[in-house]
């Protein structure tokens, strides 16, 4: 079961069958991610063929990694498959 860990605690996990990894990164479908820790941010970047990227802070223990979470709540046709699923960055952890 593939989970995302930061500050020693796990903040995602799913189903190996649920995740979808698309240039490196491991998305994890939004059902999986534990909401207590993450924060909605302004800050968005775009990438050519996925479309714009929303961010969230991950919280955990009153400590904060900012901007450390993304989804693409709308991407582009090629990179439908992992509309609203969730990858991290920024020290966190995924494990298989």
């Amino acid at each position: 079961m593939p989970s995302a860990i930061w500050n020693n605690a796990v903040i995602a996990d799913a189903d190996a069958s649920e995740v979808i990894v698309v240039e490196g990164n491991t998305y994890f479908p939004r059902h999986a991610i534990k909401a207590e820790h993450f924060r909605r941010t302004e800050k968005e970047t775009v990438c050519s063929w996925k479309g714009t990227a929303n961010y969230f802070d991950v919280i955990v223990n009153d400590e904060v990694n900012p901007n450390a979470a993304w989804t693409y709540e709308h991407p582009k046709d090629a990179a439908k498959q992992i509309t609203s699923f969730v990858a991290f960055w920024k020290g966190v952890t995924v494990v298989a």
